[in-house]
């Protein structure tokens, strides 16, 4: 049987529509795979590029970086000093007079008797003083640092330096003092009744202590300032009159020690005791 055409056209032009529907899939297909191929040529090379710029910025970047943590650390450090100098200068009270010291004086870094010791001032010194008190010590300010010294031996008026004082063994007014010492402890009488003749009164001979063998004269004053020119007299002069011991105001010096100074003493529970109303001084 024959068939009608309509029966038999779909078979024929199913083929070419596929093939015409096939075809420009296929150059659609072939074109993009050659943008592509071309794109991922170009994008490569772009990528390339990309890569060395971005390490490049990331090395500017971090330099960038570095230098700014190194300016911050510079301020930082800079506070830091000028707040370190604020603190130091804040701490150095100001000075509000000036005084002579009448003695050699230990800088003392804390106003107490077993205070650690930063150094010492030489007699007939100016130094600033805070008026700050603390027991016996003062408050002075040397070489721009805050320091405490014994405040008895500081004086408003520059004194005498006793050891520019020349010796004399001429006959002293009062003659009797000389009885029962021996040689040298008279030149020592001597010796400081001249270079001090405000002193009035002497202890020599009696029968305790140094004192029995005529070797030790006490030489009476409770003036601070006086008592000290004096005992610093003796101590610079300790060789030449062949001394043995000076004590004034609970402090010793002894040739055999000189290289100590003046050394602190034990109470001794009085003012006499502890030599506050008298210069000690014998001889070898």
């Amino acid at each position: 049987m024959t068939r009608g055409r309509h029966s038999l056209a779909p078979r024929a032009s199913k083929p070419r529509r596929f093939a015409l529907l096939a075809a420009p899939l296929l150059t659609c297909g072939l074109v993009g795979a050659g943008v592509a191929l071309t794109e991922g040529t170009t994008d490569l090379g772009s990528l390339a590029t990309a890569s060395i710029g971005g390490q490049g910025a990331q090395a500017t970047a971090r330099a960038r970086a570095a230098a700014d943590l190194e300016a911050r650390e510079t301020a930082l450090s800079r506070s830091a000093d000028r707040t370190a100098s604020t603190v130091v200068a804040a701490k150095v009270p100001p000075v509000v007079r000036r005084m002579w010291t009448t003695a050699a004086l230990d800088l003392r870094l804390t106003p107490a008797e077993n205070a650690a010791v930063a150094g010492e001032i030489k007699a007939v010194t100016r130094i600033g003083v805070t008026g700050v008190r603390r027991g016996d010590y003062a408050q002075v300010v040397v070489n721009g640092l805050p320091r405490w010294v014994t405040a008895s031996y500081l004086v408003p008026r520059k004194p005498t330096d006793p050891t520019t004082l020349p010796l004399s063994g001429a006959p002293c007014p009062d003659g009797s003092v000389e009885n029962g010492l021996t040689a040298d402890a008279v030149r020592v009488y001597r010796a400081v009744c001249h270079a001090f003749p405000q002193v009035r009164s002497y202890g020599g001979w009696d029968n305790h202590g140094e004192h029995s063998s005529g070797k030790a004269i006490d030489i009476m004053t409770s003036d601070v300032a006086l008592g000290t020119a004096i005992a610093e007299f003796l101590r610079a002069h300790a060789a030449e009159l062949n001394l043995y011991d000076v004590i004034w105001r609970q402090h010793i010096f002894t040739q055999e020690r000189a290289g100590e100074g003046w050394r602190s003493m034990p109470s001794r529970g009085s003012a006499t005791a502890n030599h506050f109303d008298h210069v000690h001084v014998s001889v070898n």
